[in-house]
């Protein structure tokens, strides 16, 4: 008689298609919450990252350039910068900055440059502010070496005039100071002379007459450069 009895074999097959079953659960589970889940710190972050980065398309404008600006008078107390107008030209050529320093945007991957002329709250002098978008912060820090940081309009950002207005004399003759400063991805760049049109170079010298310049760029680029970390639940942000 055979003594042979098929239930072990029956009992080993069933116990492989249940750790078959098991095993194929657990992988489901695992991708199902993968697809689930919230963002991860580090995911939050590169997305605010993302976000800072593309604020020169992203942002209107008017948003980027306000309409005024406020300051330090010298006297003390506050004034207020008033727009004059917006370059709707974001190219990265010799238009936006002197020739000596375009070879060393487009090196460092600039993507665009924007730019704003403002008049004081005197109506005496006039100031355009270019922000320069770069590829990375690391593009950006190499970008600002091109720049003079010493005061001096040149090599630097070129001003922006507009026909019919204060700012119709506002050339590149005209400049009398500049300044430069750097925030991730972002340098912003400022370029100032008189509204009567005076050459660098002629008359007395009166630096502090222009020294508001470099304060209303900080207040543009610490807007343009902020991270904000990503809102799920707000309709701005894709999570």
């Amino acid at each position: 008689m055979n003594s042979a009895r098929p239930w072990p074999t029956l009992v080993v097959a069933s116990a492989l298609t249940l750790i078959c079953a098991v095993a194929a659960g657990v992988a489901g589970s695992t991708a199902g919450t993968e697809l689930t889940r919230g963002p991860t710190t580090a995911e939050l972050h590169a997305a605010a990252r993302r976000e800072v980065a593309e604020r020169w398309r992203t942002w209107p404008t008017g948003r980027i350039f306000p309409a005024t600006l406020t300051y330090s008078a010298e006297q003390g107390g506050q004034e207020r910068a008033k727009r004059i107008g917006i370059s709707p030209d974001t190219g990265c050529g010799g238009d936006s900055v002197d020739p000596k320093a375009v070879a060393a945007l487009r090196r460092a991957g600039c993507r665009g440059v924007l730019r704003a002329t403002y008049i004081d709250a005197l109506r005496g002098v006039l100031v355009t502010i270019g922000v320069v978008a770069l590829r990375d912060e690391p593009g950006a820090v190499r970008a600002k070496s091109a720049f003079d940081d010493t005061g001096k309009p040149s090599p630097g950002l070129r001003p922006l005039a507009f026909s019919g207005t204060v700012a119709d004399r506002f050339t590149p003759a005209v400049r009398q100071a500049g300044s430069v400063r750097q925030a991730g991805p972002y340098l912003v760049l400022t370029t100032a002379g008189q509204v009567e049109g005076r050459p660098a170079g002629t008359g007395e010298p009166r630096p502090t007459i222009f020294a508001f310049a470099t304060e209303i760029s900080e207040r543009v680029l610490t807007d343009l450069s902020a991270p904000a970390m990503p809102d799920c639940a707000s309709q701005e942000w894709r999570c």
